[in-house]
């Protein structure tokens, strides 16, 4: 978010711009960029609501939106509906802040997880010849030309684990 509000302060303080932008988002906190900075103006797209479903209107109105609609555009756009479940038992949580007796989020106990991914280390490899071979430089014995030679010589290492 505060990237988004970086630009847009930087697009509104900027008058060689003359820069007319639109942003999407659900940070309510970018609306209140309309409450200080003059130019800013907030419109959505008007809404009706029934129960849980909703229709877009197709029409702009002025103001910003007092809810976040990401899960009735995924079900449109067409996302599998274990993914839209998920999406409002995270909702849920996140709307009750819901924590475990360990302060823990109750979203990151998923009951579908099973143990953690290992991620694997592409670099360890080279991570470790890298290292070896700089544990075995002494800066001060060489001279600047064999520094040269030898910084060409880990940038080759480094380029041939690459491929």
């Amino acid at each position: 978010m505060s990237i988004a509000w970086s630009v847009a302060e930087y697009l509104h303080n900027t008058p060689r711009l003359a820069a007319k932008t639109v942003f999407a988002t659900h940070y309510h906190e970018l609306t209140e960029l309309e409450l200080i900075l003059p130019r800013v103006k907030n419109y959505n797209v008007a809404v009706k609501e029934w129960g849980d479903q909703i229709v877009f209107l197709r029409k702009i109105i002025p103001g910003g939106c007092d809810h976040s609609y990401g899960i009735h555009v995924a079900q449109l756009a067409g996302l599998p509906r274990e993914v839209i479940s998920r999406a409002r038992e995270i909702l849920a949580n996140l709307e009750s802040e819901a924590l475990t007796a360990s302060d823990i989020p109750k979203l990151a106990q998923h009951h579908h997880r099973k143990s953690p991914v290992a991620q694997l280390n592409l670099f360890s490899e080279l991570e470790q010849s890298l290292q070896e071979e700089l544990k075995k430089l002494d800066p001060n014995q060489l001279t600047p030309l064999e520094a040269l030679n030898k910084l060409e010589q880990l940038r080759q290492l480094a380029a041939d684990h690459s491929q």
